[in-house]
């Protein structure tokens, strides 16, 4: 390999952070002049470890200089290990350094004003890098980013998240997701948002009860957007969820050259009591979108709530008021109750973090000196607030100690900060001092299931006090081995260091509290077994569980920092710069040095953002003004809207033998020129007086039904019901049912929802979005966004069209669509309806049973009677708009029945 020979390069810095994609100069025509001929994405996981390489290599075909920019998006949690440019043969390597080596460098670059090859937050899980570098005419370059990560168990699934952006068609484009776990792959399922039917037959699963390949290899035909074009369709995520199998021992521990890591997640134990308190910022700046959003998720927390479990609900502005004097059981009564008080939760006021804080730690004293703690619960104090404290004790520091201080180590503190304008510092803080974590609310519309989600993450705590225990003589420099809570669906993890001299067979104990007793789990593992065990597969990345131990050891350090007092942050920062030295480690503590070719730009540089640093980014005034940077923006509070996916279709009627212009009135109109003429010509019907037309608009059915086997093939459904719960189909032999609630008094389905036995997967579709629950995991996906999902036994794809098909090999298929045109709203489809078993019901299950068509009616012919189970229904044959057909659909004639 090629180095660059002394004296001709300038080092850039970047400060990284993390993330992946590529993309070109923004011009169209410098875009096609760099041409982007081979983009690779390998990633290999081992055991939770992932190990990701992005290649991208390029040409410029232009007879000038040309600038390439390598641009791509990588998780939050994933630390840059390497990067590196070859240019015209010539290796330009990136090397770590500690961050305040390159400060002066830095700071020359910003006094010249150059700009910096950036790495930066783009999204809620996401960073991006970024770098740019001039290409000679003809010359090639190829970019290499290498970044790694620990896969952390998230409601009982790991998930490898890939973003793919070429933002050109790639002659070479593919990724390769090797995948091994010595405990056995339970599932594996993907998931694209980017996936069309075309580019589905690009990818192909393979997978053994321990490792799995997941390849994306698309033609240049499979990416284009359209044919004959340039443009391409892949812009999205590519995800991978999976999950181990679990011995009856709970967890697994693995061993590689000299290292060790032990993972934890017992599933047989039962969920220990809670008392929790949830705390609730109802201050002014909740107005709006946030506090109804924070109303619709803390009633489906309180039906989420365990009869075993008790609660209470603190509201607080300038003051802070409880719902109840004492914690009260979740009996179904109560739930009831505090669900309406929920409802009646209005913003006003500023902002007593302080006086709230103290008032739920003092509910839970209260109830513990009267006894009215269960043997064996837990205690949570759950808090969400959307801004800084104004009112009281506006100290961060005083509060954090007075919480600190009533706290005493007896209760978690889970601190929920919503949107921008929150120090999430602040609340960061707060939490890690008393045992809980934080989490960033995005203001989006699904802020609502984000809370719910979070809330799923702690709602079933099955083991406390858990403490991990080896041998002194067998192990060394261990991470974290104790935890207060072992909630359901997550996994704890401990990782260390072989001694020397350990013995063959590593032993651990494992100690924890369930309701009512203690439990202890021991477990053993032959070194020599495990060792041989990671030495034989090919593609599995070596040495992982030493750099896994060195990125946890990192991560729990820079945690710790959060909540230490200077002298010992000092020692935990230098531990954490240390390792992140030791193993190339692109972390908040380092920078990655970039040398570039001679009379390129001098320093560039980025740094691996934090959670706080986007305050003061976003200013909200009054009536929905936003500032953005400076920039006035408008509309309401919350992220710049994007363009509606919908559009409107205008019908237009013309009957030109019986339509003529009418003469304007002699009195201006409302909408009239200038001299009382009319900007909107008047048609009327000749021979007439001026009256409304005597037609409306042909409409869309509220359903479609296709009727296999029948004389009549389609029946169109209209719903006519008071506003209610609709059992639309129930079939137990297909393991599938489809609910509605339709609203009457709009002559529309407020929502659909359809549920699968097997897999146990729930599809919720709403005007505003669809999300789909699996393992009390919530996805939120909005209408026309692409989607391509597979798991076991279920594939659910949505088009640009806003057609979500939900199909299952040998079953019924069902979709789901917004219709935009005439009868505007949520309408269900059919195919495959032939294999309805005999046992299916419902509104609409009852045509799959049998049905009789009586005949004409001699009077008039486009009525007749429709006998199904029974019952006889008035038929119609009318005019009737195809939802399955793009708007404006397509005129048929149908049988119509109102139900």
């Amino acid at each position: 390999m090629k180095t660059p020979a002394p004296g001709r390069i300038h080092s850039i810095v970047l400060v990284l952070l993390s993330l992946a994609v590529l993309q070109t100069s923004k011009a169209q025509k410098v875009q096609n002049d760099i041409d982007i001929y081979s983009l690779t994405v390998d990633s290999k996981v081992s055991s939770r470890f992932a190990h990701t390489v992005i290649t991208s290599r390029v040409v410029n075909k232009a007879d000038a200089v040309r600038e390439a920019t390598f641009q791509m998006e990588l998780p939050k949690k994933a630390f840059i290990t390497n990067f590196s440019m070859v240019i015209d043969g010539v290796t330009y390597p990136g090397n770590i350094k500690e961050k305040a080596a390159a400060q002066q460098q830095y700071s020359a670059a910003v006094a010249r004003g150059e700009s910096a090859g950036l790495v930066r937050a783009t999204g809620r899980k996401t960073e991006q890098f970024q770098v740019s570098v001039s290409v000679a005419p003809a010359a090639k370059v190829t970019f290499e980013l290498v970044y790694e990560e620990l896969l952390a168990r998230h409601l009982g699934a790991y998930e490898l998240l890939l973003k793919v952006r070429p933002q050109q068609l790639v002659k070479h484009l593919q990724m390769d997701i090797h995948i091994f776990e010595p405990q056995g792959i339970s599932f594996l399922e993907t998931e694209s948002t980017f996936m069309t039917s075309k580019l589905a037959e690009a990818l192909t699963t393979s997978q053994n009860k321990t490792k799995a390949h997941v390849r994306f290899k698309p033609t240049l035909s499979q990416q284009q957007k359209y044919p004959e074009k340039q443009d391409t369709v892949l812009d999205g995520s590519f995800i991978v969820r999976y999950d181990v199998d679990r011995p009856l021992s709970g967890g697994s521990i693995q061993i590689e050259n000299g290292y060790f890591v032990h993972y934890f997640a017992p599933d047989s134990l039962s969920t220990i009591p809670k008392n929790v308190i949830f705390v609730i910022d109802k201050s002014g700046s909740m107005m709006g979108r946030k506090i109804k959003q924070t109303r619709e998720a803390l009633i489906k927390i309180l039906d989420d709530l365990s009869p075993h479990d008790q609660f209470d609900l603190i509201s607080f502005s300038s003051e802070a008021t409880t719902w109840k004097p004492l914690l009260v059981p979740a009996s179904t009564e109560n739930v009831n109750e505090a669900k309406s008080y929920a409802t009646g939760i209005q913003a006003q006021g500023g902002t007593n973090i302080n006086d709230a804080m103290l008032m739920a730690v003092q509910l839970l004293e209260k109830a513990n000196q009267e006894e009215l703690l269960p043997e064996g619960s837990i205690t949570l104090i759950i808090l969400l607030t959307d801004g800084d404290p104004t009112v009281g004790e506006t100290n961060p520091s005083n509060i954090q100690k007075n919480v600190r201080k009533a706290i005493n180590g007896q209760h978690s503190l889970f601190c929920l900060g919503f949107g921008f304008d929150v120090s999430y510092a602040f609340l960061e803080k707060m939490a890690l001092e008393n045992g809980g974590l934080a989490r960033r609310i995005y203001e989006d519309s699904d802020s609502a299931l984000q809370l719910q989600d979070f809330y799923q993450e702690v709602a079933n705590p099955l083991m406390t006090s858990v403490a991990f225990e080896y041998l002194s003589n067998a192990v060394e420099s261990v991470t974290q081995d104790t935890f207060r809570v072992f909630f359901k669906g997550s996994e704890l993890v401990v990782a260390g260091k072989l001694r020397e001299q350990s013995p063959d067979v590593l032993l651990a104990q494992i100690r924890g509290q369930l309701h009512r007793e203690n439990i202890t789990y021991m477990m053993m593992s032959h070194v020599a077994e495990q060792e041989e065990m990671f030495r034989s597969p090919k593609y599995i990345f070596h040495s992982f569980i030493e750099r896994l131990w060195a990125y946890l050891t990192i991560q729990q350090l820079l945690e710790q920092m959060v909540s230490a007092l200077d002298a010992e942050k000092q020692a935990l920062e230098a531990r954490a710069l240390s390792l992140s030295l030791s193993y190339s480690f692109v972390t908040p503590l380092t920078s990655m040095v970039i040398t570039k070719p001679e009379g390129q730009e001098q320093s560039q540089v980025a740094e691996k953002p934090v959670e706080d640093e986007s305050r003061g980014s976003r200013v909200y005034l009054g009536g929905g003004l936003k500032l953005l940077n400076g920039t006035p923006l408008f509309g309401p509070p919350g992220p710049p809207a994007a363009a509606s996916p919908f559009h409107r279709m205008t019908s237009r009627l013309v009957l030109p033998e019986l339509m003529s212009p009418l003469a304007p009135a002699s009195a201006p109109s409302p909408t009239s020129g200038p001299g009382g003429a009319s900007h909107d010509t008047d048609f009327r019907i000749k021979g007439t007086t001026p009256t409304a037309l005597p037609f409306a608009p042909v409409q869309a059915p509220s359903v479609i039904l296709p009727l296999p086997g029948q004389s009549v093939d389609r029946l169109c459904v209209d719903l006519r019901r008071p506003q209610e719960l609709v059992n639309l189909l129930s079939d137990p032999d297909q393991g599938v049912e489809v609910t509605g609630h339709f609203e009457t008094a709009k002559a529309r389905f407020s929502w659909i929802e359809v549920t699968f036995e097997n897999p146990q997967v729930q599809i919720h579709a709403s005007p505003e979005h669809v999300v789909m629950t699996r393992n009390r995991r919530n996805s939120a996906y909005k209408w026309k966004e692409t989607l391509y999902s597979v798991m076991p036994g279920l594939k659910v794809t949505m088009d640009k069209e806003g057609l979500l098909l939900l199909s299952r090999p040998d079953r019924v298929t069902i979709g789901l669509l917004f219709w935009d045109g005439p009868g505007k709203g949520l309408r269900l489809l059919l195919q495959n309806t032939d294999r309805f078993s005999s046992h299916v019901s419902g509104t609409l299950g009852q045509f799959y049973q049998d049905v009789l068509w009586g005949p004409l009616d001699t009077a008039d012919d486009s009525k007749r009677t429709l006998k199904v189970q029974g019952r006889d229904y008035s038929a119609t044959r009318e005019l009737k708009l195809d939802y399955q057909e793009s708007p404006p659909g397509k005129e048929i004639s149908c049988w119509s029945v109102e139900l």
